[in-house]
C-alpha cells in the first residue's frame, strides 16, 4: 500500500501512489478510501489560513529521484495521522518519504524555520524530535525513514505530532510542525500458495458449521465427563478447530513475568486474571482457567465461539488462547479503567468519578452492544449475564460487554432452556430465572437494571435489611409511584447533571425491567430513547403486583434459596456477590 501525502496519484516504477489531496482542517476525519484513514488537528492560530494551507507545495525546482513524490505534502501545524486498513497479521516495512519543501536555505525569512516533530507508529515514539532538513542535510533533498512494525487488529497507525520545539513563530506559518511527501507499507511475509478470497456468505456459513460442530463435539465430551480437567480432556480440546489465534504457554508467561502476583487484577470463578505485556508492547488481559474448574471448560470454548465471531466497538476483543497441557487461557485486550462495578461499587480510593456526561456515555455504549448482539450480528447472541462486573472500560471510559462463558445462540423456535439456569441473581429476568423462558429479553431486563445502578451508583442487591426495599429496582418501581423519580440519583452526581436526561434514563430502565417480557422495548427503541430521538412510553408498575414489603422479602429469600438449581457458575457469582472484576487496573475489585 503507497500513498502520496497531500498530492495526486502517480506511477513511479511499479508502484502507484494513491491520491491524497483532500484538503485539510483544523480538526478532520477522512476515512472514505477502501484502505487508507487520516485524521488532523490544528490551528494556524497567527495567519488567515485557508483549506489549501494544510498541503505543502514546493516553491523550487526538485532535482532528487523520484521528485515527483516530493512536490507537495501534508502539513499540520500540530498533528495528524494515517491508518492503514484491512491489513493481515504479521510485519510490515513502513517507509517515510520527507523532504523540507517550505523552510529555505536562502536569505529570505523561509530560511528562519526549524521544523521538529516526534514520529510514531502503532502509538509508539519510534522517532523523537526528527528534523527533516537535518537528517536530508538541506532543503529539497529526500529522505526516507524505515521501520518494522508489527500488526496485530488489521490496522497500522502512524502519527506525526509536533511536541512544541523548534520555530514557533516566523511570518506566514503560525507553526513549523509535522510533513510527510509518501507512505509506503509493505508486507514482511509473503500469503500463503493458493489461498483465495471468500465471499462473505461462505465466511459465515463456515463460521456457523464449525460452532455447531465445537457445541456438538462439546456436549458428547461433557455428556462423557471428558472435560474435567484431565490431560485425555485438554488433549480433545486442542483437537478442537478453535476459530482464533493462538499463544504458547511461554509467551504468556514471559508476558505476565511469570503470572507474578503483582500482576494479578482480578479473580472469579473461571479462574485468575493477568495483566500482561508482549513483546511488541502490546498490553493484555490473561484469563486463566483454574484446572479443576469443570464448568469452567465449557465455558472456555463457548467464550471461544462466541467471541471470535464478534467485532464491534462495544465488546471487549479477543486476542486469542492458549492451550498446552493442563493450562487454559484466554487473551483479551487489556481495559484500563477496569470494570463498571469496580468504578460504581469498588473501594473509594480506587473508584473514578464519574460525571454525568461519561455515565450517558457508558449506558449507551452497553446499549449499543446488546443491539449489535441481538440484531446486527450475524450470529444472534443472548448474553445471559449482562451486569456492572461484566461491562469493562478503557482509557477514555468506554463500555465494552465482557464475559461471553454463559452466551448463547438466539433460537427463535427454541426459547425454553430446559438445562439448569445460569446468571446472576439480581439480574436475571423472572421469567427465565422461574421458568427457564430464554429470549433476548432477558438481557434487556439485566440492561435496565445496570442503568438504575449507573443513576443511583448502587448496587442492585446491595440493601440494608432495615430498608423498606428488596433491591434498587424495587425502590425505583415504589418511586416511580410516589412520583420522586430523582431521589434515585447518586449524591455524588451534586446538581451537575440534567434532570431530563436522568429521568428519561431511568424511565426507560423501569421499561426494559417490566416483569413480562412482552412489553420490554427491544435493544434498538432504548439507543433511541437514551439518545432522545424517540419518545420514552410511560408504563407504571404497580409494586403492589409483587406483594407487600414482608412477601417481598420472604420471596427474594426463597429465590435465593429455592429457585431452579444454579450452575455451579452462578453458585460462583453468589458466594462472590458482585464478583471479581479483571482486565481492568491493577486494583481488583
Amino acid at each position: 500500500m503507497h500513498i502520496n501525502c497531500g498530492g495526486n496519484a502517480i506511477t513511479i516504477g511499479n508502484i502507484m501512489y494513491e491520491a491524497d489531496n483532500e484538503p485539510g482542517s483544523s480538526a478532520k476525519f477522512f476515512h472514505e478510501k477502501e484502505n487508507w484513514g487520516f485524521s488532523s488537528t490544528g490551528l494556524f492560530w497567527d495567519t488567515d489560513a485557508s483549506l489549501s494551507d494544510y498541503i505543502a507545495d514546493n516553491v523550487s525546482i526538485l532535482t532528487m529521484n523520484e521528485s515527483e513524490l516530493y512536490t507537495s505534502a501534508r502539513l499540520s501545524p500540530l498533528s495528524f495521522t494515517y491508518y492503514a486498513r484491512c491489513l493481515a497479521k504479521g510485519t510490515y516495512n513502513v517507509k517515510l518519504h520527507f523532504a523540507e519543501i517550505v523552510i529555505r536555505d536562502n536569505r529570505s525569512f523561509y530560511s528562519l524555520g526549524r521544523r521538529i516533530f516526534d514520529i510514531y507508529v502503532q502509538e509508539k515514539l519510534v522517532w523523537k524530535d526528527f528534523d527533516i532538513e537535518s537528517s536530508a542535510r538541506g532543503v529539497d533533498k529526500a529522505v526516507v525513514k524505515e521501520h518494522k512494525a508489527n500488526v496485530t487488529d488489521n490496522v497500522l497507525m502512524i502519527r506525526f505530532y509536533w511536541a512544541g520545539k523548534g520555530t514557533t513563530a516566523a511570518p506566514k506559518r503560525g507553526t513549523y510542525g509535522p510533513l510527510i511527501s509518501a507512505i509506503s507499507v509493505e508486507s514482511d511475509f509473503s500469503p500463503h500458495d493458493g489461498k483465495k478470497k471468500i465471499s462473505i456468505a461462505v465466511r459465515v456459513g463456515a463460521v456457523v458449521v464449525v460452532l455447531l460442530l465445537i457445541f456438538m463435539i462439546l456436549g458428547i465430551l461433557w455428556w462423557k465427563g471428558c472435560l474435567g480437567g484431565s490431560s485425555s480432556g485438554e488433549n480433545e480440546l486442542k483437537g478442537l478447530d478453535l476459530q482464533t489465534g493462538f499463544f504458547t504457554y511461554r509467551q504468556i508467561k514471559a508476558a505476565t513475568n511469570n503470572f507474578n502476583a503483582a500482576n494479578k487484577i482480578g479473580e472469579g470463578g473461571f479462574g485468575l486474571v493477568y495483566k500482561g505485556i508482549l513483546l511488541d508492547g502490546t498490553v493484555i488481559a490473561v484469563k486463566q482457567l483454574s484446572p479443576k474448574s469443570k464448568q469452567g471448560s465449557r465455558e472456555f470454548v463457548n467464550e471461544i465461539g462466541m467471541i471470535s465471531g464478534l467485532q464491534h466497538p462495544n465488546i471487549v476483543r479477543l486476542y486469542g488462547c492458549c492451550i498446552e497441557g493442563k493450562h487454559l487461557l484466554l487473551v483479551y485486550e487489556y481495559m484500563e479503567n477496569n470494570s463498571l462495578a469496580h468504578t460504581l461499587f469498588g473501594p473509594a480510593d480506587g473508584r473514578l468519578k464519574l460525571d454525568w456526561s461519561a455515565r450517558q456515555k457508558i449506558c449507551v455504549g452497553i446499549a449499543r452492544g446488546l443491539v449489535f448482539l441481538h440484531e446486527e450480528s450475524t450470529l444472534k447472541v443472548v448474553h445471559r449475564d449482562i451486569k456492572a462486573t461484566n461491562v469493562l472500560l478503557d482509557r477514555d471510559l468506554n463500555p465494552k460487554i465482557s464475559d461471553f462463558g454463559l452466551a448463547k445462540l438466539d433460537e427463535e423456535e427454541n426459547t425454553h432452556i430446559s438445562t439448569r439456569i445460569a446468571g446472576t441473581i439480581g439480574y436475571m429476568a423472572p421469567e427465565y430465572a422461574l421458568r427457564g423462558y430464554l429470549t433476548d429479553k432477558a438481557d434487556v431486563f439485566s440492561f435496565g437494571v445496570v442503568a438504575l445502578e449507573i443513576v443511583a451508583g448502587k448496587n442492585n442487591m446491595k440493601y440494608q435489611p432495615n430498608e423498606n426495599f428488596v433491591c434498587l429496582l424495587d425502590k425505583a418501581i415504589v418511586l416511580q409511584q410516589k412520583g420522586n423519580l430523582m431521589e434515585l440519583v447518586d449524591p455524588e452526581l451534586g446538581s451537575e447533571f440534567s434532570k431530563k436526561e436522568v429521568l428519561r434514563m431511568i424511565k426507560v430502565a423501569l421499561l426494559c425491567t417490566n416483569p413480562s417480557p412482552a412489553p420490554r422495548p427491544t435493544m434498538t427503541a432504548v439507543v433511541g430513547m437514551l439518545e432522545g430521538g424517540t419518545v420514552v412510553d410511560e408504563l407504571n408498575i404497580d409494586p403492589s403486583i409483587y406483594g407487600n414489603n414482608e412477601w417481598r422479602f420472604e420471596a427474594l429469600r426463597n429465590q435465593l434459596g429455592k429457585s431452579p438449581q444454579p450452575s455451579s457458575r452462578e453458585s460462583q457469582n453468589l458466594s462472590q456477590s458482585s464478583n471479581a472484576t479483571w482486565m481492568g487496573s491493577s486494583t481488583s475489585a
